[in-house]
């Protein structure tokens, strides 16, 4: 009886592989045309931030996950002030979730797009407070050229916006 569970175990453990492989062999996904072009950003990026205490390094980090379904964004990598940024299509519609330092993870929705920008606006429904917690509010990426790019991320920190400062990055050629 045993070596019949196990061996039902097995198999379905070989059917559940067979079709994770089958899968990772079928074509992505198209995403809409503003989540396509943020695929293009794979890849690393460098150039100078600020973050209200003067100019410092940054290095920001983009990958392709979930069979070409999200594009993730990583900032400061490997210190305490990692961050975390997933975009990816909602019902046709580019969005994203910003795990923050800040302790939260609002989310936006694209407000607006054209040949060389996306704007993204709060989210209401995400779960963030935007009247009691400071979050990131809005986030703006220009292409400037195909490597290029520079954004601009709206704050609100107790109750207050704290002025944008744009960011300039580079695509880091390996």
């Amino acid at each position: 009886m045993k070596r019949a569970i196990v061996s039902l175990c097995i198999a379905g453990v070989l059917t559940a592989a067979s079709s994770l492989i089958a899968a990772e062999s079928a074509p992505a996904k198209q995403g809409s045309p503003e989540f396509e072009r943020l695929k293009t950003l794979v890849g690393s990026w460098q150039g100078k931030t600020d973050v209200g205490q003067g100019p410092i390094d940054i290095t920001v980090q983009y990958r392709l996950l979930a069979g070409g379904t999200v594009v993730e964004e990583r900032v400061f990598a490997g210190t305490p002030n990692e961050m975390l940024t997933m975009y990816y299509d909602k019902n046709g519609k580019l969005a994203m979730t910003h795990y923050c330092i800040m302790g939260n993870r609002p989310g936006m929705l694209l407000k607006s797009s054209d040949a060389k920008t996306l704007k993204f606006d709060f989210d209401e429904t995400c779960g963030v407070d935007a009247a009691k917690e400071s979050h990131m509010h809005a986030l703006t990426i220009t292409f400037d050229d195909a490597d290029t790019i520079t954004t601009k991320c709206k704050a609100i920190i107790e109750g207050k916006e704290v002025p944008e400062h744009p960011t300039t990055l580079k695509r880091v050629k390996t």
